[in-house]
């Protein structure tokens, strides 16, 4: 018999698309999709069960399928379309994480735990080092939005790993998820024909691709490989990092550059006309950026991406279409507008 494959949050794209790739695993006998509205797309032969994590009922699918595997996805940063606001996103992040983790401890028959977190738990700031390790604290905790809500949901995740040693929890923090079908934050900032910036900072970035993310879920929801580890906290990035401004122009995307009150004014702007909405951790990150270390990612969960930081962008790029600018040409002219300027001055 085949283990059973409970997954959250599949009425996204990405846990969509999770969900028809791990019913192609040998060892996995039935997969169940869970979340609160049905989704667009076909789940393979993946059962979905329409159901809220934020209520008990989740613990009775527990039960009732002898799940094995939760691999909790329902974990995001903005509303899944018109569905909800800010605060239903919370709720679902926060206390649906609670409730499905309440059911796990008591469900038996679960032995693994996959939590796709995100790298927002260390924060932007203008104090951090230049590279966060798994185990580097945060210069200051997240103080609301997305980011706090990731810190919450693993502090329960250490919670549960302590009262269920006999489940194995792999916890992923994922940087920037980029590619065709990506529907993150920065992912709409990236689609705006002009990118507003804060004057006189340009942030390190650096991005996953959509396709590695679905790979490393599958790596944490199976069983360990030869000399690896699939039980932990990772990071989890492309190779390489980009400034802003070297996404902008890979993009043919123009940049605003903005001091930081207007910056604010223009995300109050662009969330009143209903096109994308800077949350204040977003704008901490194009002011700060951030940088993660991805060494336990190779060396104990035995993963390499498949794609550069660099890929991941170009990837997304090609299917977003052209910007107002042609990359190529784009380059040229700030090529030009840097020789003119006096040595050590940037265009």
């Amino acid at each position: 018999m085949g283990k059973v494959v409970l997954v959250t949050g599949v009425a996204r794209r990405l846990g969509g698309r999770f969900v028809r790739r791990i019913q192609r695993e040998p060892d996995v006998e039935r997969v169940i999709g869970v979340d609160a509205v049905p989704p667009e797309h076909h789940l393979g032969g993946a059962d979905f069960v329409r159901a809220d994590i934020r209520h008990p009922t989740i613990g009775k699918l527990l039960a009732e399928y002898g799940v094995h595997t939760v691999v909790h996805m329902d974990i995001n940063g903005t509303p899944l379309g018109a569905r909800g606001n800010r605060a239903s996103v919370k709720e679902t992040n926060v206390i649906g994480t609670m409730q499905l983790l309440g059911a796990c401890q008591k469900a038996p028959s679960v032995q693994r735990l996959v939590v796709k977190s995100s790298t927002n738990v260390y924060g932007s700031a203008p104090r951090d080092p230049a590279v966060f390790s798994e185990t580097t604290p945060p210069k200051s905790l997240p103080s609301g939005g997305f980011a706090k809500d990731t810190v919450e949901v693993e502090g329960y995740v250490r919670g549960f790993a302590r009262r269920r040693p006999d489940v194995a929890v792999c916890v992923l923090r994922f940087a920037n998820i980029l590619g065709p079908c990506a529907d993150s934050p920065l992912a709409e900032y990236f689609a705006l024909p002009v990118l507003p910036t804060v004057i006189g900072y340009d942030p390190r970035l650096q991005f996953v691709h959509e396709k590695d993310a679905i790979e490393v879920l599958r790596i944490a929801a199976s069983e360990p490989r030869r000399s690896t580890l699939n039980s932990g906290t990772f990071n989890i990035a492309g190779d390489g990092v980009l400034l802003l401004s070297q996404a902008a122009r890979r993009l043919g995307r123009p940049t605003l550059p903005l001091l930081l009150p207007t910056l604010r004014w223009a995300r109050t702007a662009l969330r009143s006309l209903g096109i994308t909405d800077f949350s204040p951790e977003q704008i901490r990150l194009l002011t700060h950026g951030r940088v993660v270390a991805t060494t336990q990612m190779r060396e104990t969960l035995g993963f390499e991406p498949e794609h550069t930081t660099a890929g991941a962008l170009a990837d997304y790029a090609h299917s977003r279409g052209p910007g107002l600018l042609p990359p190529e040409t784009l380059a040229r002219t700030v090529d030009r507008l840097a020789a003119l300027l006096p040595a050590g001055a940037q265009p």
